[in-house]
């Protein structure tokens, strides 16, 4: 029995490596379906944070007053659009992050027998830092895409028109916030879901229920709570898209936070919240349950 265990145990650790391109693909798939689910949310996300030259935003009054509004006078249609460059993006960075986190995990020792969860953090802080410098110009594309009255109707003309007007630095003005804004994320949603699956299944088994509900309340406030970072992320990937001076100037996260502070006071932080909640709630929900199944499966 012992040796049929070891046996186990041996094949199970080396499917990190073994399995890399198969990783590398479900995460893509992953991350596709997980942005283009809920990129209509994500739209109107988008448009309700973004400042306007009178620095008062789009003024909706909430996400369902928002759909109406921009389906009734705009079309469906409007709420998809940037919808490509999620696809193409999301595929290649998702597979990156996993490739990137089993590559150094293996490399730190953390597939070799029992906890460590160093190698794991430097793993998964690796696979960040990659996913998101992959990632940042197709979101920064996405967002012009989203904004109303956007001249753009393709990814490539996007592209090309940030690149020659702004140059290569407009596709990573935001890359610093969007890597500070990750970190509390995750230190919220960590923490957040251990609290309610404790509270919720004290026995620590297997239960699709409590995951979901776990999941989905810690990715609910994970987004909350760094939604302020986000508002400042929108106003510096969509600032060359804007008429203000100022906001066209903007060089960095303290600019961003400066000008919001300034016009909206601690209000304008709170920008597009809803919207933001609506969308990580129940990708989070799915998340922590696959990962409890799998790796509930796996210690089986």
């Amino acid at each position: 029995m012992d040796s049929h265990s070891k046996e186990e145990e041996v094949e199970y650790e080396g499917l990190a490596t073994q399995n890399l391109g198969v990783n590398m693909l479900a995460g893509a798939l992953a991350g596709i379906s997980e942005h283009a689910v809920m990129f209509p949310i994500d739209s109107i996300k988008t448009r309700m944070q973004v400042f306007t030259t009178a620095g008062t935003g789009q003024t909706y009054t909430g996400v369902v007053n928002a759909f109406t509004r921009i389906s009734s006078t705009e079309g469906l249609r409007t709420l998809w659009r940037g919808v490509a460059s999620v696809v193409m993006g999301a595929g290649p960075a998702h597979a990156v992050h996993f490739g990137m986190y089993e590559f150094v995990k293996d490399l730190a020792g953390g597939n070799k027998a029992g906890h460590h969860p160093l190698a794991t953090s430097i793993a998964g802080a690796a696979a960040t830092t990659a996913n998101d410098a992959l990632m940042n110009p197709f979101d920064v594309i996405k967002q012009r895409m989203q904004l109303r009255d956007s001249k753009f109707r393709s990814v490539f003309t996007c592209a090309r028109t940030v690149y020659r007007t702004e140059g290569l630095a407009a596709f990573y003005v935001s890359y610093p916030t969007t890597l500070i804004m990750t970190i509390p994320f995750t230190a919220v949603q960590f923490t957040t879901y251990e609290y309610f699956k404790a509270v919720l299944n004290p026995s620590n088994t297997y239960s699709p229920i409590t995951h979901v509900i776990s999941g989905g309340l810690a990715g609910a406030v994970a987004a909350a709570s760094t939604t302020p970072l986000d508002v400042a992320k929108t106003l510096l990937q969509t600032r060359g898209s804007s008429m203000d001076p100022e906001i066209r100037n903007a060089r960095g996260l303290f600019d961003a936070m400066k000008i919001i502070g300034r016009r909206q006071g601690l209000r304008g932080f709170t920008r597009g919240w809803a919207p933001r909640v609506l969308t990580h709630a129940p990708s989070n929900a799915l998340c922590w349950l696959s990962y409890e199944f799998f790796s509930r499966s796996n210690a089986d």
